[in-house]
């Protein structure tokens, strides 16, 4: 078994999850009592969120590749980016060390193509439904179509990712107005939705869409598993 080294924080909601999924993963695999072999580096998300924020990607950039560092010099075989925003900077991390980043969005349009579909919904932060660094992976990489929310939706996904979700509120009037924006998602043809935010899958259930749901906290721990037990 290989040693999956996780870096976490961002945020701490999301990042239990992690742990807990890569654990039940393996003990369903192996049985008995066995688990994970992991190491973590949680950071402070309040000094990532200022320099997304404030758009120094560069600096956030040197904070997670110092984290990957110490995970590597820790006996990590491995790294996972328990974020999707943050995989921005998937490539400084991975200058910055000789182990594997695994990549979300890899993990992830993987199971979609698996899954028999090429046209999603995608959710997540601003960051991630806008910008090139995620969108550009999923289609350039795997050819997919890939639908976002309107803007006033991607408003809205946005508030309820850094005003709730990372703070552990789970409200049932933000479950609600999600489900109607995976509604219009799927009226607008997507056949499945990627979850693209470590923490929307605390608030989404598969009961919430008529169409598959792509978690990708799960995903990506799976294929962190995969990995660990030599499946890749």
């Amino acid at each position: 078994m290989k040693t999956i080294g996780m870096i976490g924080g961002m945020s701490w909601e999301s990042s239990l999850e992690y742990y807990r999924l890569v654990n039940e993963m393996v003990k369903v695999r192996l049985g008995g009592l066995h688990s994970a072999k992991c190491i973590m580096v949680s950071v402070d998300f309040a000094e990532i969120e200022e320099y997304q924020h404030n758009a120094e990607w560069d600096k956030a950039g040197e904070v997670l590749a110092a984290a990957a560092c110490s995970l590597e010099r820790g006996g990590a075989d491995c790294v996972v980016l328990c974020t999707n925003t943050m995989h921005k900077v998937a490539e400084a991390i991975q200058a910055a060390v000789q182990i594997p980043l695994l990549h979300i969005a890899d993990a992830t349009a993987k199971k979609v193509l698996q899954s028999g579909l090429g046209r999603v919904g995608l959710l997540g932060t601003r960051f991630t439904m806008e910008e090139d660094f995620y969108l550009n992976r999923l289609v350039g990489r795997f050819g997919l179509q890939v639908i976002i929310p309107d803007e006033k939706q991607r408003t809205l996904v946005h508030r309820v990712i850094f005003d709730e979700l990372v703070l552990g509120q789970i409200k049932p009037e933000s479950r609600l107005a999600y489900r109607g924006i995976i509604k219009d998602l799927v009226r607008q043809g997507a056949e499945g939705v990627i979850l693209g935010c470590t923490e929307i899958g605390l608030l989404v259930k598969p009961e919430d869409s008529a169409v598959p749901l792509f978690d990708t906290t799960y995903l990506h721990a799976q294929a962190a598993v995969d990995f660990s037990l030599g499946n890749l």
